[in-house]
């Protein structure tokens, strides 16, 4: 059986990210743009990541444009605006197809493991997994990195 430690991102700055590195540690994925509603979240994640990165946690961005073409810059833009507006230091991957045709290998594992449904509908949609690669939960834009739905999750994945 597949976990998430199986797949990698090419890194937003170049270079790989292999999941495979964070084994041992829980893994938050979020499907991220920087012109939508729900974007003022990546301060959420950033003080999440800030908060709990040295109880283990990774927060993992993932650019994409495939919800409501929210996410339509290059690389380097994204990383210019993410630096500016949000001052993001967690790990982000390159922009990804999330729901098309070519859809990123990380998320034909999800739509396998939890079914087509399970696959994000829209920018900021949050999968956590857990320290084992396997999916623990997964969260829609509506709920906040930092409200107490994503807290108990993320406290949970670190005390297993």
């Amino acid at each position: 059986m597949a976990s998430a430690h199986d797949f990698s991102f090419h890194k937003l700055t170049g270079g790989e990210i292999a999941l495979r590195q964070f084994a041992g540690k829980p893994i938050l994925v979020v499907n991220v743009a920087s012109a939508c509603g729900f974007t003022p979240q990546y301060r959420e994640l950033q003080s999440l990541w800030e908060a709990k990165k040295d109880a283990g946690l990774i927060v993992l961005g993932v650019p994409s444009n495939d919800f409501g073409a929210q996410e339509q810059g290059n690389e380097e833009a994204i990383k210019t605006f993410c630096d500016a507006q949000y001052h993001i230091t967690f790990p982000m991957t390159g922009k990804v197809d999330i729901g098309g045709q070519n859809r990123h290998p990380f998320y034909e594992w999800i739509a396998k493991e939890l079914g087509a449904e399970a696959l994000p509908r829209w920018n900021f949609h949050k999968f956590l997994i857990g320290k084992d690669g396997h999916i623990e939960a997964a969260f829609p834009s509506k709920v906040t990195p930092l409200g107490p739905t994503m807290i108990a999750a993320v406290e949970k994945a670190l005390n297993a």
